[in-house]
């Protein structure tokens, strides 16, 4: 599971819960996967019980990291009809709950690269989960989920400034190195150009990680800046690869 992966359970959990599912994950019992999503539109439902001690989970995942080895699992499903409300988030609960094979069906698909870990179409019906491992309440879903994304958002970010920066240094290496005519490549401005220009993109998508990291990390709004500096930085870290 990605590190942030239950950040909605430290924010949204109950005490309760969180006695009863982090001490697991940090001693390293427990692994869960990533569920894929297509977050207001996903079909994937949740029924309660006529005596509401559980919700009956009918519906599909795809792109599911790590569903091969998992025992637990991080899901997002509706629990109110799309039809019934004004406002498709205010539909979609998260739970937290053990993954039972004998309900969910793991099919793993076959990828070109990223062969360290597996990803998984899962299905399931009539999937008994208990109540209580709803968390932040029904309809809480969109809310808590969106809190984890952006803090993988930022990290994502951060990265990509890394691999943009490493790059960087080859290219401008490469430049000073590659002597033609008696005189190093990078001596031409029609070499130093890009590689200024390309610094330029990349400081700024690294303040703006750094800007929006702490403003994660103060538990503010980061909604804006995490897609924000996603973007960023991913494109300041492909121009800096070409």
């Amino acid at each position: 599971m990605n590190i942030f992966g239950l950040a909605p359970v430290v924010k949204y959990g109950t005490e309760e819960q969180k006695k009863r599912f982090l001490p697991p994950l940090i001693e390293g019992k427990d692994t869960e996967p990533n569920t894929g999503l297509d977050t207001l539109k996903l079909q994937s439902t949740a029924t309660l019980s006529p005596d509401s001690s559980h919700y009956l989970l009918n519906g599909s995942k795809t792109w599911t990291s790590t569903a091969q080895r998992a025992t637990k699992i991080l899901i997002l499903v509706r629990t109110t009809p799309l039809s019934q409300t004004s406002k498709p988030s205010a539909s979609l609960s998260l739970f937290y709950t053990p993954l039972d094979r004998a309900a969910v069906s793991v099919a793993e698909i076959p990828k070109m690269g990223r062969a360290a870990v597996d990803t998984n179409t899962l299905h399931f019906s009539d999937w008994r989960v208990p109540a209580d491992d709803l968390i932040g309440g029904a309809g809480a879903g969109f809310g808590a989920i969106m809190h984890g994304m952006n803090a993988e958002r930022i990290l994502l970010a951060g990265e990509a400034v890394g691999l943009g920066f490493a790059a960087l240094r080859r290219a401008a290496a490469y430049a000073r190195g590659r002597v033609v005519f008696g005189r190093p490549v990078g001596a031409n401005q029609g070499v130093q150009h890009p590689l200024a220009a390309s610094w330029c993109e990349l400081e700024a998508a690294r303040l703006m990680v750094n800007r929006a990291a702490a403003m994660y990390d103060a538990g503010c709004a980061t909604g804006e800046y995490a897609n924000a500096v996603k973007y960023l930085a991913a494109e300041a870290a492909f121009r800096a690869g070409i």
